[in-house]
């Protein structure tokens, strides 16, 4: 048997009355928190270890409890949150519709592009600083894993985190090239000595 508990219901067999906030601002809060950091660890303390310490049952006993000792580490919080949601009133009030549009055209079409089209960037990347050209497979090629060539060797892109199959790394006589996304960025891991270099 598998059961599922919702948060609300989670609150209710808890006893915790449910937080009512007007539309949209439970977002903007979230917003301006995660921005802030308001409450991350070192402003608020580590809950997790908090709560162990904690030896009540009821929510108005732990509030009790958390208040005696860090009141003033909500205070910090609270001023950081605050100090962002000021920052997004002054943001929101300078979009217009040509940032919307500015906006949308980066998301549907630009950032959609470079999703799709990475590959192209890293073999390029790789191609310049080991100072050979590069080509994108053709689609048959891309059939036996192949997803471009630096120089004459074929080249196959890959996530750290991709596990290559034993037949891919045997069809493959080129070089597998690893990557990660780091926040907006890629890292790149590439043996230089798969490229022959003329």
């Amino acid at each position: 048997m598998q059961i599922r508990l919702s948060s609300e219901r989670i609150r209710a067999l808890l006893d915790i009355d449910p937080l009512q906030l007007p539309p949209y601002t439970s977002q903007i809060l979230n917003l301006a928190n995660q921005n802030a950091q308001g409450t991350r660890p070192r402003v608020v303390g580590q809950m997790s270890e908090l709560i162990r310490e904690f030896s009540g049952r009821t929510v108005k006993e732990w509030e009790n409890w958390y208040l005696a000792r860090y009141s003033e580490r909500l205070e910090v919080a609270r001023e950081r949150i605050r100090s962002m949601v000021a920052k997004l009133r002054e943001a929101i009030d300078l979009i217009d519709d040509r940032m919307i549009d500015a906006w949308l055209r980066d998301l549907v079409i630009v950032k959609t592009f470079v999703g799709l089209r990475f590959q192209e960037a890293i073999l390029a990347e790789i191609a310049q600083k080991i100072g050979l050209n590069y080509t994108l497979a053709e689609p048959e090629e891309e059939s036996k894993g192949i997803d471009g060539y630096i120089g004459a060797t074929p080249v196959s892109i890959k996530p750290m985190s991709y596990e290559l199959k034993g037949y891919l790394r045997e069809d493959l006589t080129g070089s597998i090239v690893r990557y990660e996304k780091i926040g907006n960025d890629l890292r790149i891991d590439f043996n230089e000595k798969d490229f022959k270099i003329p």
